[in-house]
């Protein structure tokens, strides 16, 4: 894998500022670990690699803040097309951490704001609360960490800047409460971050290879996989396919 992503052209953290798609139509892909080096090989004559210190492949570290009743998980579970998340993101690679409140709304489309953090602990401070309560419909009194997760992000941007792909592999999930942890190392997460609904080159690529969307979210993942007795029903059906992904059985966790 190391070797089909040197033969991208790479893209700057600087450049990549420019293509942030904060307004934008996400679409998210599943697929096994052992797709990605096809996947890439595909994709390389159409889209630049992000680059960030010499580093094609960056760690991320997320912590996602909910109620206490985990209202916007359960906000998800249960269908709603109006939802909000709210997480802490540091960019390990590029030392820095965000502070970010993402809406999306009846349409697919999802909004996302963000303040800079000097650290991933400092969501309660004073600057943060009035962020918070600028943008979220949680006051930041009533959030807390619920879910941790960490992975290796490669992000590709189309030659013409109007699309990214993110690819997110090696993904480990945390329960902050009682430092239970699951690993999906089989697995990988594509998300496709276009301004509409539109062409794209990735989309037939991962036709072709009978890749179809199938989307759940990565805090929601880590909250089944890490708090047994949450509600999850109406996920079972997507985790039987990331069943038929991953080999080891994700069945015990729909008991």
């Amino acid at each position: 894998m190391e070797a089909v992503l040197a033969g991208y052209s790479s893209i700057s953290l600087a450049e990549m500022e420019k293509v942030q798609l904060m307004n934008r139509i996400d679409t998210k892909y599943t697929t096994s670990f052992s797709m990605l080096p096809e996947i890439l090989k595909r994709l390389q004559s159409d889209y630049y690699v992000q680059e960030i210190n010499g580093l094609r492949t960056n760690t991320y570290r997320t912590v996602y803040l909910d109620t206490l009743d985990r209202a916007m998980y359960l906000d998800h579970h249960n269908g709603r097309c109006t939802r909000e998340k709210i997480r802490i993101r540091a960019y390990v690679d590029s030392k820095k951490t965000f502070l970010e409140v993402k809406n999306k709304n009846n349409r697919g489309q999802t909004k996302k704001k963000r303040i800079e953090l000097p650290e991933i602990k400092a969501y309660n401070e004073h600057e943060a609360g009035v962020f918070l309560k600028k943008y979220a419909k949680y006051p930041p009194d009533a959030l807390v960490p619920q879910s941790e997760n960490r992975f290796h992000r490669i992000t590709l941007v189309n030659r013409m800047k109007t699309e990214r792909l993110t690819i997110d592999a090696n993904l480990a999930f945390r329960n902050p409460s009682d430092g239970n942890e699951k690993r999906l190392d089989d697995l990988v997460v594509i998300e496709l971050k276009q301004t509409g609904y539109m062409p794209s080159f990735a989309k037939s690529v991962l036709s072709d290879l009978r890749i179809h969307p199938m989307g759940i979210s990565k805090y929601c993942l880590g909250t089944i996989l890490t708090v047994p007795d949450v509600k999850k029903n109406r996920f079972k059906e997507k985790l039987i396919q990331l069943n038929k992904i991953k080999k080891e059985a994700v069945w015990i966790f729909l008991r």
